[in-house]
């Protein structure tokens, strides 16, 4: 309760500070980068994950167009400079619930399944995330179901539709 407190004055405070609005221990930015990475898991980010994953960033996040542009930024720097996935995890065990970890993961589910392909590499990607986080087997393989049987996302156009 006290880190989401912190979370929600540092965001305040810092609004107009650039890409200093996400910090290295803000949980909006663990969990994009891990939603950057099972996206890019298998070696590029296809335009319906790309789509999924604004989307998603925006709703969850609550977050404007050129705001979700600046975290999503920031989380492919931060995930392509990191050599695992501990850092994220940690960050999020200790800002989240077990509801707020177990949403991380259904994100993370509603990304792979954005291109209608799921691969082993991203499916490994979700476990080992789960695990680390302390999310259940039983409960990461509800999840992927309820994933699997979400509907296809309309596509989206305008002036922030992402790059392919």
């Amino acid at each position: 309760m006290f880190e989401a407190l912190r979370t929600f004055i540092h965001d305040v405070s810092s609004a107009g500070e650039g890409t200093q609005e996400f910090a290295d221990d803000d949980y909006r930015l663990a969990t994009a980068a891990l939603l950057v990475h099972v996206a890019n898991v298998d070696g590029r980010i296809s335009l319906p994950e790309r789509v999924r994953l604004c989307a998603v960033i925006e709703q969850r996040f609550g977050l404007d167009r050129a705001a979700t542009g600046r975290l999503l930024a920031r989380a492919e720097a931060t995930d392509r400079e990191a050599v695992d996935f501990f850092h994220f995890t940690n960050v999020l065990k200790r800002s989240l619930d077990d509801a707020g970890r177990h949403r991380i993961i259904a994100m993370m589910w509603r990304i792979v399944f954005a291109d209608g392909e799921v691969s082993e590499f991203e499916e490994n990607v979700v476990w080992r995330v789960a695990e680390l986080l302390g999310v259940p087997n039983r409960d990461r393989i509800a999840l992927r179901q309820q994933a699997a049987e979400e509907p296809e996302a309309p596509p989206v156009e305008g002036p922030w539709s992402p790059r392919a």
